[in-house]
């Protein structure tokens, strides 16, 4: 649980919507008490979170796999990247580990497993805008390789030394930065709470974007540390062959229970 002792904002309501609960002003280091918290977590339900941990090296393996089996080599980059754009929905079982130990109780697999049944139809709302962005960071990936390699995306065996070591690398990996960079703040604005605001609440799933995005406005700078640290976390997970995402996922999960219990208020 968050140590709300230590907290050190101020409780601002947004002036834009007077629906929308409170929101918490932080300070910009705050994600590393989020992070020390998603520590304790972890090593209090270790099955659960290392569990969850294994499935997203499992489910990496197996995508890279096949994909190469399939000849779409040039999409492992852009899927790679794209899993953080729906890695909030993955993680709602990890939202729900943190939610019962935060109540005293303990985390079950099957207690764990049912949290997907809880508001199920919004969550599901929201899993399907991350899956729309996907697909439209995909086809922008797509585009993006076939104007720098001409159509002809570099095989497998070449994938590492054409994107990285060729002539066409630094331009390439600009453009993709940017669209990419475009793509995922939308994406990380409208998801950075709602998805954990969704499994504690009884709300619709219009509302839990519009908190996310109020959140972000109202904390920029801890947002973009916050996001940072996202982005840090699963690029070194995914560099270390995906066998850094058993403890980079879980970690990330909680800790993003634990920035929506901070940042969010009860409504008054």
């Amino acid at each position: 649980m968050v140590d709300m002792t230590s907290f050190r904002g101020s409780v601002q309501q947004p002036q834009s919507n007077a629906f929308l609960p409170p929101i918490r002003a932080v300070e910009s280091d705050r994600p590393w008490v989020w992070l020390s918290a998603a520590w304790r977590d972890m090593m209090a339900a270790p099955l659960i979170s290392f569990g969850y941990g294994a499935l997203a090296v499992i489910s990496s393996f197996v995508l890279v796999v096949g994909l190469a089996m399939e000849g779409l080599e040039y999409l492992i980059l852009p899927l790679a990247a794209g899993f953080m754009l729906l890695g909030p929905v993955f993680a709602v079982g990890l939202y729900e580990s943190s939610r019962l130990m935060e109540l005293g109780e303990r985390p079950t697999l099957g207690r764990v497993a049912a949290a997907y049944q809880r508001n199920g139809m919004q969550v599901a709302g929201i899993g399907l805008v991350l899956m729309m962005a996907l697909l439209a960071w995909i086809r922008v990936a797509s585009l993006i390789f076939a104007l720098f390699y001409s159509s002809q995306p570099p095989a497998f065996d070449q994938l590492v030394d054409r994107i990285f070591f060729s002539a066409e690398t630094i331009p390439f990996l600009l453009t993709g930065t940017v669209f990419g960079a475009v793509i995922a703040a939308g994406v990380f604005s409208i998801a950075v709470v709602s998805i954990p605001m969704l499994l504690d609440r009884d709300t619709d799933v219009f509302t839990a974007m519009a908190t996310s995005v109020a959140v972000v406005r109202e904390n920029v700078r801890p947002m973009i540390t916050w996001a940072f640290l996202v982005a840090l976390f699963t690029s070194a997970g995914m560099v270390t062959g995906f066998l850094g995402m058993a403890i980079a996922f879980p970690l990330i999960g909680h800790a993003s229970w634990h920035c929506y219990r901070d940042l969010v208020g009860r409504a008054r």
